[in-house]
This record gives C-alpha cells, structure tokens and sequence, in this order.
C-alpha cells in the first residue's frame, strides 16, 4: 500500500530522490535487488521493456492500476554479465515487481529512469550475497544506482494490523542492525542469526539478503539512515543510504 501512500513514509522516498538527482545527476539506470526475485540463482533481465509485476494478492483494486512503466537498459545488463561472469545469466520471466515499484513510484515519480532487476539467489550464502555486492560496486562509478529492496525485520506470520508501532523483539533486532550498519561491523550484519530475535525478525532469508548486498556494493561507507521505525508490530521500514553522507 506505499504506492498509494502520501506520508511521512514517502516523503523520505520522495526527498532522497531529489537529493540524488541534485548532487549527482539522474542516475544513468538503475538496478534494483529486490526481496521479491528470490530464485534459484542469480538472474539479470535484458528485457527492453520489461513488464510491471502485481505480485501481491487481496488488495484494492486501485493498487493494481498504478502505472509505473520503465525501460530497461541493455548497457547496465552487459555490464552486470561482465563484471559477474559465468554467477550470473539473463532471464526475463520476471518483470519490475512491487518490491521495485512501490517504492520507485515515490522516488523517482517520473519512470523516466531505466530499471533492470536483479534476482535475490537463495542458494548463496550470507557472505556470497555480500561478496557478490562488492562485484557489484563499479557500477557506481559507472552513474548506476544500487537499489536493494527488502525489510531488515519482515516475519508476515507475526503482523499485528492494529499495531502502527513494533514489537519489543522487532525493536531490538532493527536497533541492532542499525548500530552494527552504522559501525560498519559487516560481519555482524551477515551473522545476524547470532541475535536472540534473529528467528522472529528473519524467519525467511528473502527479505534481510538485499542488505547484505547493498553493504558489498558500499565497503567502508557510513550510510544516512531514513525511515527509522517499525509498524504492523513485525514489519520494520529502516532504510539505508550510501554515498551521501556529509
């Protein structure tokens, strides 16, 4: 429902965008890392027109109408098959899906930003998912924008629909996440099950890993944190931004 949203939420989506485009210039495409492609490898698109994905069951209808409809970008594609050789290969069965646009409606509004997906592999583990964002990071220097979408706390079994705040247990794995980001203490980051919440906050992989990759592609950089809370009880919106800091 971010998609529909006009609130504090987007309006950090809506903000850093501008500030991006400010103090870089529209970025030449854009790849997107999302929760959503979990599959069992590591896939890029080629498509040209990549198709928008609704990939989410039982909402309101106006939700299924918003448009958000990008290119991709054969440049960024080629790139990413240099830079990963054979871990990686091209498959256009998926498409820019609601982990991308949602957030991407609010961000960069215009879609006039190409966009090519990246699949989350889940057969990596943590530390690959982190050592392939390091391989990832030329593409930076190149005017590409890193974009990783996932929840560091995202357990659905656990939301509470009345809460607009966390749980004592999502609160402190989110906090803990936060300092050791902050610290730039990786390891702790791709140890995370090591944390007594660790069960609750990650009872799936798909959601935490584009962290890891975001913290590969961005080694020894201090993010600015953006959207610091937690809602629905088990649902955390802290985000991270690398490259901007002061």
């Amino acid at each position: 429902m971010i998609a529909l949203a006009h609130n504090d939420l987007t309006a950090a989506f809506n903000h850093i965008g501008q500030e991006v485009i400010s103090r870089f210039g529209k970025p030449k495409a854009i790849l997107s890392i999302c929760a959503h492609w979990y599959a069992d490898g590591t896939y890029i698109q080629s498509a040209e027109k990549p198709r928008q994905i609704y990939d989410m069951y039982g909402f309101p209808d106006e939700l299924y109408e918003v448009q958000y409809p990008v290119s991709g970008n054969r440049d960024l594609t080629m790139d990413v098959l240099n830079l990963l050789g054979d871990k990686v290969s091209i498959n256009d069965t998926w498409g820019i899906d609601h982990g991308t646009w949602t957030v991407l409606v609010h961000m960069f509004p215009k879609a006039d930003i190409p966009v090519v997906q990246l699949s989350v592999n889940r057969r990596l583990t943590e530390e690959e998912c982190y050592n392939l964002g390091k391989e990832l990071a030329p593409l930076r220097e190149k005017g590409y924008l890193i974009f990783a979408s996932g929840n560091v706390v995202h357990n659905l079994r656990a939301v509470e629909f009345d809460n607009p705040r966390g749980t004592p247990a999502a609160d402190a794995f989110d906090e803990f996440i936060k300092e050791a980001v902050l610290a730039r203490n990786d390891e702790a980051v791709i140890h995370y099950d090591t944390h007594k919440d660790a069960d609750y906050a990650v009872p799936t992989k798909d959601h935490f890993l584009p962290l890891l990759y975001a913290l590969g592609a961005s080694e020894g950089e201090t993010p600015m944190v953006y959207n610091n809370i937690r809602n629905l009880g088990s649902m955390s919106m802290t985000g991270y931004i690398f490259g901007m800091e002061e």
